[in-house]
């Protein structure tokens, strides 16, 4: 029973990232995200589960200091990637605008 609800809950994460993708705004990326909460417009951030530690630390810190949500995303960079509709992998999710989704009201 328990490996079908983690399934649903990452299926149901990646209809969510989708729906930002589509409907808001977000940025991929580690650079982007650092500009993002340095800037305060983060609203949440998605880090991969392979993000290297010193690198997840780092947005992790940024994050707390901007007060910007952050999730551990299950997946890896490639699945992440892939959620986004992307052809390539990305390890941190910025959004900035969650647009029709309800991500950030279901993750507080």
């Amino acid at each position: 029973m328990a490996p079908t609800k983690k399934t649903k809950s990452v299926d149901n994460m990646n209809s969510r990232i989708k729906l930002v993708m589509k409907s808001g705004k977000a940025s991929l990326g580690y650079k982007a995200a650092l500009k993002c909460m340095r800037k305060s417009k983060a609203k949440m951030v998605l880090i991969s589960s392979n993000c290297p530690p010193l690198r997840r630390s780092e947005v992790e810190y940024l994050a707390m200091l901007a007060k910007t949500q952050v999730h551990h995303y299950n997946g890896d960079n490639t699945a992440l990637g892939t959620a986004c509709g992307k052809l390539f992998n990305c390890s941190i999710l910025t959004i900035t605008d969650p647009g029709d989704s309800d991500i950030i009201t279901s993750e507080a």
